[in-house]
This record gives structure tokens, C-alpha cells and sequence, in this order.
């Protein structure tokens, strides 16, 4: 099985005629996903590899019955890009765009959450389950199908722990890099109750970082909800106070948020953390069994 997304999932790409659009949209048919429809205003009637492009996302719904977008679409027009497509009955939405104002980013999350969709992102690399489908810009070669869901708010600590797990035989059910914004559409423990749930999936790693308190709560749902093994890992351990540190959801204020207050949470609530993406590997490679 898979969450959220799998080989069913008709995507509409919005933005498919940019150079990132066009780029990673080859990618992901590539790798089987079914993209039904592109969406660039003004560029409608045209093609992009071989898939139709509409003008509106409402026409990509309707004529091509697309239910998943993926937004390549520049900062200033991202948050208008979500808003169209859950607008128009799309029911998941993975924004890749980073660098969108907060303030437009708050608008577009309660849009969302007032039309009962899924928004992945904004500032992710997307999603993927593992041989069905791909929304995002994931190295889809690293991957190899198994049974650990990982969710994860760094992008790049996201392949290396995939990687290293996959080099150890261990295989993922779905990968989810809910992105590093102050404000973002999954929670962990958003991830976590699909991840619970899903049959097929045996055991969690969760990626995090300084900054928020979002790790601390997936510690309070872990240590009541979670029936599953949940692996840790947590980046930010050396990072000074006050200094945002890559995302911008990534800094430490008043006290809250560091490495070390995570790992204590996760550790309180049953979860082993590793110190670095291979240790992860290790300790997952402890408490599942090898596809």
C-alpha cells in the first residue's frame, strides 16, 4: 500500500511549460506517474511531452479528471497556484516553490484546510511511494520499495537516509518531505496517524530539525498513538541560537526548538535517534526485517 498518493493518482502539472515544470515533470513520467494534464495560463491547446496543456486547472479536472497537482510555479504566483487547484476539486496539492511570503503561505494553508484537501509543502521535495508514483523532485533512483515510511522536513537528509537504507536491503513504503516553512501543510503528526494506519507499513523514520515545536509533538502522539517503531534523526546540533539555518522555519528563539530538546522528547517517548543518517539506517535495520 501507500499513503496519500499511489499508481491511481491523476496528476496535473501547474507549470508545466517553465524549465523546472517541463524538467521534473519528464522525470516523474519516467517513472510511471500518471500526469493527465498541464496547466499554464495563456498556454493552453498546446503540449508538454506529450501531455495536453489547459489554461485553468478547473479544465484539467474536468476534461482529464486529474484529482493531484504538483506547483512549479514562481513565488509570487505560488499560493494563488494552490488556491486554483483545491478551488477546483484537486485533492492533493504538492508545492514544490520555495521562498513564498508567510503571509501568502498562511492563506493558501487555511484555503486548504476549508476545502478538506492535502497540501504537501510548501519548500519540498514531494512525495513519493515507492514503484507507483511520484509528485516532486525526489532522486527516484535511490528508492527501493519496502515497508519504512519516512516523513521528513529536509529534503537532502531525506535521499541520504533513503539511500542508506536502501544500500542496507531495506526497502520504503512513502516518503514525505513536508517541506521546512514556518507555516506547512502536514505535521508530523499528520504523517504519522497515515503512517499508523497503513497495513503495509511496518515501521517510521522521521527527519527533523531545529526550529518549532512540531518534533516535540510528534513525541506526545508517538508516545500515545503510535503502536509502530518510530527511528529519529534530528539536524541542528551544532546550530548557535538566534541563527536561521537553512529553512525558514529553522531557528532557534527563546529557548525552544534546539537539537537537543527534540531528541529528548523523541527519547522520552520511545524513539531511538541516530546521530547521523547511516546510524538511522542502523537502528531501523535493528527492528525491521529485510525485504
Amino acid at each position: 500500500m501507500a499513503i496519500i498518493v499511489d499508481e491511481n493518482t491523476k496528476v496535473v502539472v501547474q507549470g508545466i511549460t517553465g524549465s523546472q515544470g517541463s524538467f521534473h515533470a519528464e522525470r516523474m513520467l519516467k517513472y510511471g506517474t500518471r500526469i493527465v494534464a498541464g496547466v499554464t495560463p495563456g498556454k493552453g491547446g498546446n503540449t508538454v511531452l506529450g501531455v495536453p496543456v489547459f489554461d485553468t486547472v478547473r479544465q484539467a479536472v474536468e476534461e482529464r479528471g486529474a484529482n493531484a497537482s504538483v506547483i512549479f510555479v514562481p513565488a509570487p504566483f505560488a499560493a494563488d497556484a494552490v488556491m486554483e487547484a483545491v478551488d477546483a476539486g484537486i485533492d492533493v496539492v504538492v508545492c514544490i516553490t520555495e521562498g513564498i511570503p508567510v503571509h501568502d503561505e498562511l492563506k493558501m494553508y487555511k484555503r486548504v484546510r476549508a476545502a478538506g484537501a492535502t497540501l504537501i509543502g510548501p519548500n519540498c521535495p514531494g512525495i513519493i511511494s515507492v514503484e507507483k508514483t511520484h509528485l516532486g523532485i525526489m532522486p527516484t533512483q535511490i528508492f527501493k520499495p519496502g515497508k519504512v515510511g519516512i516523513v521528513s522536513r529536509s529534503g537532502t537528509l531525506t535521499y541520504q537516509v533513503a539511500y542508506n537504507l536502501s544500500m542496507l536491503g531495506i526497502g520504503q513504503s512513502t516518503v514525505i518531505g513536508i517541506g521546512g516553512d514556518r507555516i506547512v501543510g502536514l505535521s508530523f503528526v499528520d504523517v504519522l496517524k497515515l503512517f499508523e494506519e497503513d497495513d503495509e507499513t511496518e515501521a517510521v523514520v522521521l527527519i527533523g530539525e531545529i526550529g518549532g515545536t512540531d518534533e516535540e509533538e510528534a513525541a506526545e502522539f508517538i508516545a500515545g498513538s503510535m503502536s509502530k517503531p518510530v527511528v529519529g534523526y534530528i539536524a541542528g546540533i551544532t546550530a548557535p541560537p538566534g541563527k536561521r539555518m537553512g529553512h525558514a522555519g529553522a531557528i532557534i528563539e527563546g529557548g525552544r526548538g534546539t537539537a537537543e530538546s527534540k531528541i529528548k522528547a523523541l527519547n522520552e517517548a520511545g524513539v531511538e535517534v541516530g546521530r547521523t543518517p547511516m546510524e538511522v539506517a542502523k537502528i531501523v535495520e535493528k527492528v525491521v526485517k529485510k525485504e
